[in-house]
């Protein structure tokens, strides 16, 4: 068993583990990590609490501190940095005409490499790009190509029940969610009443569909099934 805090480097980013055996941490507190790309500032989000070594992706990263007044404004600087960040490569996208649609950037904590996040319809040559912006920049480059879902949980939007989309909120991981779902709840198979504004079937599905299975009777709880499932494109880690 390991002694860990749950951290979030974003609202409703994925929850990650960390080794914290000496450091009093409350839900909420800012703490200083090391990641795999390198030392990161986040947000404790759930308690200290004991975990089976089967649970965790070992080894396992210590807290390195709380978060002190320098940290957060040296997280604040770098926040304001990106929307700079981001025209620059929009500029240079436009310069070198790449097929590209550029959808956030994030420095690390300790400005090591800089991420930025893009949408494209087919594989793009974007070496060149990374030159001039390794020149910009002087330091590490990372430009990832991510799908439909994770650029409507970094952008946000309005759902069509009116309230802020799921996945932008406190959706920390997606789901696997197949048009069995609506089937199951009598819901119109009408693309435009089952999708959300990525074009992929609504994660909202996935709430009751468990409910709706168990009402089943039992000898076609577990049949197989040919639905298609609208599953998630590999997106950013952090």
């Amino acid at each position: 068993m390991a002694l860990v805090v749950g951290v979030r480097f974003k609202p409703a980013g994925k929850m990650y583990y960390f080794d914290n055996s000496d450091l009093d941490l409350q839900i909420g507190d800012a703490v200083i990590v090391e990641t795999a790309r390198g030392i990161e500032r986040g947000i404790v989000s759930i308690n200290k609490r004991e975990v089976s070594e089967e649970q965790l992706v070992l080894p396992l990263k210590k807290v390195i501190r709380k978060s002190t007044e320098d940290d957060e404004t040296a997280f604040q600087r770098n926040k304001a940095k990106e929307n700079e960040a981001l025209e620059i490569c929009k500029e240079k996208v436009r310069s070198h005409n790449l097929p590209m649609r550029l959808i956030d950037v994030e420095y690390t904590f300790d400005m090591g490499k800089i991420i930025f996040y893009f949408t494209a319809e087919s594989r793009v040559d974007f070496r060149e790009l990374v030159k001039d912006l390794a020149s910009i920049f002087r330091t590490r480059i990372e430009l990832r190509q991510i799908g439909v879902r994770d650029e409507a949980k970094m952008l946000g939007g309005i759902g069509t029940c009116g309230r802020i989309l799921c996945c932008n909120n406190f959706l920390g991981e997606f789901a696997p969610v197949s048009i069995r779902m609506a089937k199951e709840q009598h819901l119109s198979l009408n693309p435009a009443k089952i999708s959300g504004i990525c074009g992929r079937l609504m994660c909202c599905l996935k709430y009751e569909s468990e409910m709706y299975n168990s009402k089943k009777p039992e000898g076609k709880k577990h049949g197989k099934s040919h639905a298609r499932t609208d599953e998630l494109d590999p997106g950013p880690g952090s």
